[in-house]
């Protein structure tokens, strides 16, 4: 398939070339290296670059009208600087908008938009279903959900994923690579009384292949592993890996920006897709801390704001 990747220099884009292209699709990947590494999209054959923003709305249109892409993945965000609502809107949503006009204009087949979790607030009920209103309160959040609502108009048969935090090759946003350096260096951590829903590479990539089927379900759906865990939990993992032992660390109530509990409902997914996570929780973290003494920990971001301590992510 030719399939376009907005975003594709990023974590999941990265791990989505890593994985498609053996398979024989032909890539095409558009990206400004804000956060994403140049060094994830080499010169091989079966896969195109294009750098730039997908908030210029030329560089959109050129991308689309020289490859002709049948699927496209949205995966292309702006989250780095909470503060910085103006980039948020360009990228997250103009940025979306010229992808979904670009998808129209161009006949693709399928569109596959890849959205926050954040999308749905400070939810009503745990875990949460993917029907349940949006209600963003935070730029990054606020801004993915317009750009949604852009893919869902364009009127191209259009899939948006509501995704878990998904761990794998080169993630560097949450608190596991920010305890995994923080500890490595000797330095002092502390942890949001918070949870999350963590989903291993390996199963997100399962469900990508499903995902990009021309005849596979469109709407919006919940990609989690369906359990939520507590960021203490990471934290007393990434000890016991480094043989830390155990280590007390203080737990502080969740900053303004944060939501106390992020557990997605999957289960519309399994329906739909026949698709479910395979790896347990501790294997998850332990892959990604594995990962992590092979390569290292290079720039660790975050879409919340950051307190008068060093945030856990």
């Amino acid at each position: 398939m030719r399939i376009l990747i907005t975003g594709g220099a990023g974590c999941l884009g990265s791990n989505l070339i890593e994985h498609w292209l053996p398979q024989g699709h032909h890539l095409f990947v558009v990206d400004n290296f804000a956060t994403g590494k140049r060094e994830v999209v080499p010169p091989v054959s079966g896969l195109e670059l294009r750098e730039g923003s997908i908030a210029d709305p030329h560089l959109v249109e050129a991308c689309f009208a020289d490859f002709q892409p049948e699927v496209v993945v949205h995966a292309a965000a702006a989250y780095k600087d909470p503060n910085d609502w103006e980039e948020d809107a360009r990228t997250n949503v103009l940025g979306s908008a010229h992808v979904a006009k670009a998808s129209r204009a161009h006949g693709v087949k399928r569109l596959i938009n890849f959205q926050t979790a954040l999308c749905y607030g400070r939810p009503s009920m745990v875990p949460i279903p993917a029907d349940h209103p949006t209600a963003p309160f935070t730029s990054y959040g606020i801004s993915k959900t317009a750009g949604e609502q852009y893919m869902m108009l364009s009127g191209v048969p259009t899939l948006s994923l509501r995704i878990s935090n998904v761990t794998g090759p080169r993630l560097a946003i949450g608190p596991i690579p920010t305890f995994y350096k923080r500890l490595k260096a000797g330095q002092s951590c502390f942890c949001s009384d918070t949870a999350r829903d963590f989903l291993d590479m390996s199963d997100f990539l399962s469900f990508m292949d499903a995902a990009i089927g021309l005849d596979a379900p469109t709407g919006t759906f919940n990609v989690a592993s369906g359990e939520a865990h507590t960021i203490q939990e990471i934290f007393d993992l990434v000890c016991a890996h480094l043989a830390l032992g155990k280590k007390d660390v203080p737990v502080v109530p969740p900053a303004a920006d944060d939501v106390p509990v992020v557990s997605l409902d999957p289960s519309a997914t399994h329906m739909a897709f026949g698709w479910k996570a395979q790896i347990g929780f501790e294997e998850t973290i332990a892959r990604q801390l594995r990962w992590y003494d092979a390569h290292g920990v290079n720039d660790v971001f975050s879409h919340l704001q950051a307190p008068t301590m060093a945030r856990n992510g």
